[in-house]
């Protein structure tokens, strides 16, 4: 191929609907980073206007500086070990639950018609009301968190594997009854597979609300944990404790929601080879 043969496929290349597509996916790739950094700095010359206290808004080294400090002494993991506790086993205790009721729900009306009433009623009471509650009943402990935490996570997986199951097409039922399959293998080899893509989406909000879970159980009364070390630090009016605390938070619920989105790719990567 010649110099000028190259260049002509080159440039075509360049000027095919695709590469602008990526030329596009590429820069939309810095727009969260480039929000980030729009943060950051309105953060930094807020802290530097002198329009509020040190201890109202710290700077960003002197957040930086504080979580080093309970980094350093061990302090931090040792409350986000507490909190991560909680979590998971909030996680998958509500996740259990949900799905378990949830398809119980959605394969037979008189279930669904005697406890609908009674999980909206449950999901309408705000659950900083339930957790004094809970906490009077089993205890300032690691059981009364985890018990919030499922509470938080349950509702969002109990709609999704209810819509899950109940959007499965009926002529994909009819053809599984067409070829005698057992109930076993009608979950196995249709409901699950047709209901997974809803229910990892239910997956991903539970994932972000167990942490919030977690934390309000911790507000109402602990010992240990980052919602703990957030209310130490507020009674001391250590604001930049507070705010590592919370970016501690907020790095455990990308983290946690990061799995979830991986889990997905794992799962339901077959659904973009088919399409």
């Amino acid at each position: 191929m010649s110099n000028s043969a190259a260049h002509r496929a080159s440039d075509a290349l360049e000027t095919s609907p695709g590469s602008g597509r990526i030329r596009a996916a590429r820069w939309h790739l810095l727009l969260a980073p480039a929000f980030g950094l729009l943060l950051f700095v309105a953060w930094l010359l807020l802290a530097r206007s002198g329009l509020y206290a040190d201890f109202i808004v710290p700077s960003p080294a002197a957040v930086a500086d504080r979580w080093w400090q309970i980094a350093s002494d061990g302090s931090l993991l040792r409350h986000t070990a507490v909190t991560l506790r909680e979590v998971l086993t909030g996680l998958i205790l509500g996740i259990f639950a949900a799905f378990t009721l949830g398809y119980l729900i959605a394969k037979s009306r008189i279930i669904a018609y005697t406890l609908t009433p009674y999980l909206v009623a449950l999901q309408a009471i705000p659950i900083v009301a339930i957790a004094p509650l809970l906490i009077i009943w089993f205890g300032a402990g690691m059981t009364s968190k985890v018990i919030v935490c499922a509470l938080l996570v349950f509702f969002p997986t109990l709609i999704n594997t209810m819509l899950g199951i109940r959007n499965i097409p009926g002529e994909l039922r009819d053809l599984m009854d067409s070829l005698e399959a057992t109930p076993m293998q009608t979950f196995w080899h249709l409901e699950l597979p047709a209901a997974l893509p809803i229910m990892i989406g239910g997956l991903k909000v539970s994932a972000t609300l167990s942490v919030i879970g977690a934390v309000v159980g911790e507000f109402v009364s602990a010992n240990a944990g980052l919602g703990y070390l957030i209310n130490f630090g507020r009674g001391v009016y250590d604001t930049p404790l507070v705010i590592a605390a919370v970016f501690t938070l907020t790095a455990l619920a990308l983290t946690l929601y990061g799995l979830a989105a991986w889990l997905e790719a794992l799962l339901l990567g077959w659904q973009k080879v088919t399409r």
